[in-house]
């Protein structure tokens, strides 16, 4: 007796140790998928977090001009190792940010005349056009030659000449150019120019004309004579393309068209300044889509054109209130950020597309009236009455904010704002289009699609296996079912992309029919089998009554999809995809949320089926024999007892079988034709969130904006099923608790 006691006891006591340290792996385990779940989330936001910052700047140098006049222009090297200016007086300083000494260089003006007006050419050609007081313009830009002597590389500042060293003769009287515009590339220069005349402008157009035998390069001189429109003419201004001209005047903005110079025409009018104020400066974003026009009280407007009545017009998109007078304006070279200097000393940045004020500081007081990006947009450099002032630029991700990401934005050359995803382009001065809304809109649509096949049938064959197969069928059905989720979902979508998509397109008509005919084909066989004698349905046949099913749906199938070409002829005129394009007016691609949901739907079944099924096997047997011995019938019983109890398993099922549509990665990826559109039509594509990351995180740079914008969309995707099942999650215990009762 001793010893069986002994024996229970040690055998207790074995019992306890093993429970304790399953209580203890168990916590272990779960406190380490909380702590991966919280690295997770705090390295995602380590990258996010810095997308959001504004720009800064970092002062670098301080000098004074070296010589008299106004500035013309200023500018960097690509390094950021020399400053330089152009000023009236018709020199080039130079200024070295590492210790040379600097440097004075002629322009070239000839002696005895003087610079009467001046024109910048776009940044990124960086160069400057000086009208003179003889009617000729002088054409020149910074040069900075590089070489490594003993292997330590030397920038050597200059001057070159893009049109030759010779001065132009614009007025052939010889009178000063008070007015002056300028763009060039290697196919053509455009010059706009005003004299002492009133009554005109002119353009002289100079055309490359390459000799095909000798190669030799002629320039062919245009001029044609255009009516001017005041007397007074503030700015003048050329798009690169050599197509615009943008003429500030009396408080208005012109606009020609001088495409072909010989028809050239004002096609339009801008009344850009702001009640009561006046425009102080315009200036061509990068790209030259988009105009820039600052006025006196602050504010600074942007406008591109867009179609309207009178077709392509320019309007006004947006406005960026500074809170002082504008005195000047510079762009990126390749970005749309510009820069904004005031009267009061202060100097602000902004990002166009982001609507992000990026950054705002104030100087010394005096006025700023020049201001000019580096070429990679990393330098700055400006003046404030007699001070030249060099700054490092931190601005990595101007293309981010809130707005941007989740609201609708105007973009150049768009009809109206809208939610758009493009990241990238093979243009430099490229609009980053970085809305997330058709990413998480295509996401909801993959997943509801998918929900929409895969719930109805993964719920109700769990129902039907647990409550009503019998245990013969049940033992071979559901493992079968449950093996189906060890599929690789990359071969799903690869089978969707190339095996499905064609299928749905060239059987559009049995396709549908088919989403009728099964479900229409089982109530059928129900009903026909509830008709039968109960000698048959009490015979063994009745244990395998599901399976006599199977070759009636397989041949039901298989008419229907026989009768697809006939149902394609008679009833959409032999071209399904055309009847639905061209008659009912949807867009068809052949991948498409169709093809997603069925395929996508049969990738959730075995999730949703497992865990519902389980929950609807294991309601106790007692309350289902109680019912039944109550006198109420098994669908009674079904809906009244057994859903009730096993709701909160079956809600879980929905939950983790949407959870796995929502991260789905590859089925998307391979059928949906990533095309990131927010249509809920069933035969258009979408893009998802998952898919997204999969398809340009390989082709982003480390650290770039898109880079940072791709885990950006991961975070999205982390909190989005977090808060998800969170919220599910509740609703299931709400549930248990409602009805643990019964």
């Amino acid at each position: 007796m001793e010893v069986a006691s002994s024996e229970r006891f040690k055998g207790s006591h074995r019992r306890r140790m093993k429970d304790k340290i399953a209580e203890l792996g168990i916590t272990a385990g779960g406190i380490m998928v909380l702590v991966a779940l919280i690295l997770i989330f705090v390295y995602l936001l380590y990258v996010v977090a810095p997308t959001f910052r504004g720009a800064s700047i970092e002062a670098r140098a301080e000098m004074a001009p070296m010589g008299g006049g106004e500035t013309i222009k200023l500018g960097l090297d690509e390094a950021n190792t020399w400053a330089y200016r152009f000023s009236t007086d018709g020199e080039a300083e130079f200024y070295s940010l590492e210790g040379e000494a600097p440097q004075r260089i002629a322009l070239g003006v000839p002696e005895g005349h003087v610079v009467t007006s001046d024109a910048l050419s776009q940044p990124a050609s960086a160069t400057a056009a000086l009208g003179l007081d003889n009617g000729q313009v002088l054409v020149a830009m910074a040069q900075f030659d590089i070489s490594y002597p003993n292997d330590i590389r030397t920038i050597v500042p200059g001057l070159k000449y893009p049109l030759g060293e010779a001065l132009i003769d614009l007025d052939p009287d010889n009178e000063a150019i008070t007015a002056l515009a300028f763009e060039r590339n290697e196919e053509a220069t455009t010059f706009v120019w005003a004299g002492e005349d009133d009554a005109r402008m002119t353009l002289t157009r100079l055309a490359a004309e390459v000799d095909f035998l000798t190669d030799e390069v002629t320039w062919v001189r245009e001029d044609v004579v255009l009516p001017r429109l005041s007397a007074s003419i503030d700015e003048l201004l050329i798009t690169p393309d050599q197509r615009q001209l943008f003429v500030l005047a009396d408080n208005q903005i012109s606009v020609w068209n001088i495409r072909n110079a010989g028809a050239a025409a004002e096609v339009q009018r801008i009344e850009a300044s702001e009640p009561g104020a006046k425009i102080t400066d315009i200036a061509l974003l990068a790209g030259a889509s988009s105009l820039l026009v600052a006025n006196d009280n602050g504010v600074i407007s942007q406008w591109f054109t867009v179609n309207g009545p009178e077709g392509r017009q320019f309007a006004r998109i947006r406005d960026f209130d500074h809170g002082a007078p504008v005195t000047a304006l510079s762009t990126e070279y390749f970005r749309k950020t510009f820069a904004v200097g005031d009267s009061l000393g202060g100097m602000a940045m902004y990002y166009t597309t982001s609507q992000k004020a990026l950054l705002s500081t104030r100087f010394d007081g005096e006025s700023l009236h020049n201001a000019a990006f580096s070429p990679r947009s990393n330098g700055l450099v400006l003046q404030t009455g007699q001070t030249i002032r060099v700054f490092d630029v931190d601005n990595p991700h101007p293309e981010v904010s809130f707005s941007a990401l989740w609201q609708k934005v105007w973009y150049e050359g768009y009809p109206e704002p809208a939610h758009v995803w493009q990241s990238t382009s093979g243009s430099d001065d490229f609009e980053a289009k970085l809305g997330l809304m058709p990413l998480a809109f295509g996401t909801l649509k993959a997943a509801l699609y998918a929900m929409l096949f895969a719930v109805p049938l993964a719920i109700a064959g769990a129902i039907y296996t647990a409550y009503f197969m019998s245990p013969k069928v049940r033992g071979f059905v559901k493992p079968t079912v449950e093996i189906m989720e060890a599929l690789p979902t990359v071969i799903l979508g690869f089978l969707a992309g190339l095996w499905l998509a064609p299928l749905v397109e060239a059987n559009l008509p049995g396709i549908l029919l088919l989403l009728l005919a099964l479900p229409l084909t089982m109530l059928a066989a129900a009903l026909g089998w509830h008709a039968l004698p109960d000698r048959i349905k009490n015979s063994h046949w009745g244990d395998y009554r599901e399976l006599l099913l199977v070759p009636l749906l397989l041949l039901v199938g298989w008419a229907v999809m026989a009768s697809s070409p006939y149902l394609e002829l008679y009833l959409m005129g032999g071209d399904a995809r055309g009847f639905v394009t061209n008659t009912l007016g949807i867009t068809f691609d052949q991948r498409n949320a169709l093809v997603v949901g069925l395929a996508m739907g049969f990738a959730v079944i075995p999730t949703i089926f497992s865990i519902a099924e389980d929950a609807v096997f294991s309601v106790p047997r007692h309350l289902v024999n109680g019912s039944l011995a109550l006198g109420a019938t098994q669908w009674q019983t079904l809906t009244r007892v057994v859903l009730l109890t096993a709701s909160p398993g079956i809600f879980s099922a929905v939950m983790m079988g949407f959870g796995r549509a929502v991260g789905e990665t590859m089925i998307v990826l391979m059928a949906t034709g990533n095309t990131p559109l927010m249509e809920w039509n069933i035969f258009q594509g979408m893009r998802t969130l998952a898919a997204n990351i999969a398809v340009e995180m390989p082709e982003s740079a480390i650290d770039s904006t898109h880079y940072r914008v791709l885990f950006l969309t991961a975070f999205v995707l982390f909190i989005f099923t977090f808060i998800f099942n969170t919220l599910a999650e509740f609703i299931r215990q709400r549930l248990r608790e409602k009805y643990s009762t019964l």
